[in-house]
């Protein structure tokens, strides 16, 4: 159970150095002929203070904390960043658990909890956690 203080402040981080990612886009993958739909749906917040994104890891018990890759040489003498991301249904909990705090990224955030809202009415999204019960996987 997360305080309340604590998911406020995790929005508020979003707000300020977050990237909320909810969009549908064609992609050709190396084997298949032609394009098909795909969505991206994802939350990043990128920073210099590492520590603040392993207690954000911690905390949520979600997504992954590396060091941001830079594909520029202006980047020669940069302080080292880090991000922590996180996709899919991952990202919809973090949107369940923020989303009464938010408000920068509050139309993106409801965006993803009701494409997750739909798909599970619909019966397209199970849960991992029954699903491995019923398949005895760990």
């Amino acid at each position: 159970m997360i305080p309340d203080i604590d998911k406020a402040y995790i929005a508020g981080l979003f707000d300020g150095e977050g990237c909320v990612s909810y969009k549908q886009y064609m992609r050709k993958r190396k084997h298949n002929k032609k394009a098909y739909p795909t969505w991206q749906i994802r939350l990043e917040i990128a920073m210099t203070d590492k520590s603040l994104l392993l207690w954000l890891h911690e905390v949520l018990g979600v997504g992954t904390v590396n060091v941001k890759r830079y594909k520029t040489p202006y980047a020669v003498g940069w302080k080292k960043q880090w991000r922590w991301r996180c996709t899919h249904r991952d990202a919809y909990y973090v949107c369940c658990l923020i989303w009464p705090f938010a408000h920068t990224k509050l139309p993106k955030i409801q965006q993803i909890i009701e494409h997750y809202t739909k798909q599970i009415a619909d019966g397209k999204v199970i849960d991992l956690k029954l699903y491995k019960e019923n398949k005895n996987v760990r």
